[in-house]
């Protein structure tokens, strides 16, 4: 049986120059390639004017490549996952395919259909070989719909289950791949405390930041300040080198930690959000004052529509707030 007799008669390929028929694609074309030509492909049979890929972490649920056509919605958007329609899909409150969302009492109540109008809706799962889950392929559309369900569902799974076989080996590709950059980096380490130096710091931070917009995979900048605190204590290499190990102690062996300068530090958390950075950095500054070190710490959540250096800017700006802050006379005292 050839590749085409998988394909529902009524289906017609895509002309010539468009994107190629995802049936016909394999796992070297990479990822983001394969989610747009198969979110093209799946506009053009079917309409409906937002067809996305999709990632969960935590409670964000982030478009990761959309097919658009009306919605005021760009790719990297975050949402919350509860208020989706694909939360209730996974949990079997509404089906795979609903023509009229209004036939539908889970997803009428859906919070993300005021955010987003919705009338009809798609959405199947897309998941490792062992079943775990990675996110969504689904679409969305203004107005109700007239949907053959019989025609829609089997392809629509049939090609979720190719990008979850994509996005799985990419995601092990990349795995790999920080292993590697992990054994270059001595170029980039600093001598005194072995972290990443300045150079380091940059080019790791800025492979993460792409990493996250292909991945949807949350991330957190925070900079560590040490200081010589009330005791006049003198910070030489000796403090900056037991402050190196007390933030090595902190973090996980995932994240970046980097010497940046003289007595500051960088990190960058990965899969750890907003509130995740407020509790690291309460985590790193807890742990130096154990240690004897006094301590600025700053942290703020990348955004993946900015710039990395930005956020690190911002992160920068937070510490600097906090040591105003600490130099700031108690009322009380």
């Amino acid at each position: 049986m050839s590749q085409d007799q998988h394909i529902p008669p009524s289906l017609s390929l895509p002309d010539e120059g468009f994107y190629p028929h995802p049936l016909h694609m394999t796992t070297t074309e990479g990822f983001e390639f394969a989610s747009r030509a198969i979110l093209a492909y799946l506009h053009r049979q079917f309409g409906f004017k937002l067809w996305m890929t999709t990632r969960t972490e935590g409670n964000d649920w982030i478009i990761l490549q959309a097919e658009n056509h009306g919605y005021d919605v760009h790719e990297g958007a975050v949402f919350r996952w509860a208020d989706t329609f694909c939360a209730r899909m996974l949990n079997e409150e509404g089906p795979h395919v609903a023509a009229d969302v209004r036939d539908v009492p889970a997803y009428a109540a859906a919070p993300l259909g005021a955010q987003l109008p919705t009338g009809a809706y798609i959405g199947v799962p897309l998941t490792r070989l062992d079943g775990s889950f990675l996110g969504t392929l689904s679409a969305i559309d203004p107005e109700p719909q007239s949907v053959d369900v019989d025609q829609v569902l089997p392809l629509v799974e049939l090609l979720a289950r190719l990008l979850g076989l994509v996005l799985e080996n990419e995601l092990r590709s990349v795995d790999q791949q920080r292993l590697l950059e992990r054994t270059l980096e001595a170029a980039q380490t600093d001598m005194l405390t072995g972290l990443l130096n300045r150079r380091g710091w940059e080019a790791g931070i800025t492979l993460e930041a792409a990493r996250v917009r292909r991945y949807g995979v949350a991330v957190c900048v925070l900079v560590v300040e040490i200081e010589a605190g009330a005791s006049d204590v003198t910070i030489d290499d000796a403090l900056v080198s037991r402050a190196a190990e007390c933030l090595r102690a902190c973090v996980r062996e995932s994240d970046i930690l980097a010497r940046i300068e003289g007595n500051e530090f960088g990190v960058l958390a990965l899969e750890c959000g907003a509130t995740g950075s407020e509790k690291l950095g309460s985590k790193l500054k807890n742990a130096l004052i154990e240690a004897g070190i006094s301590a600025a710490v700053g942290g703020v959540a990348f955004d993946p529509i900015d710039e990395i250096e930005e956020t690190v800017a911002r992160a920068a700006e937070a510490m600097m707030a906090d040591k105003t802050r600490q130099s700031i006379p108690d009322a009380n005292d």
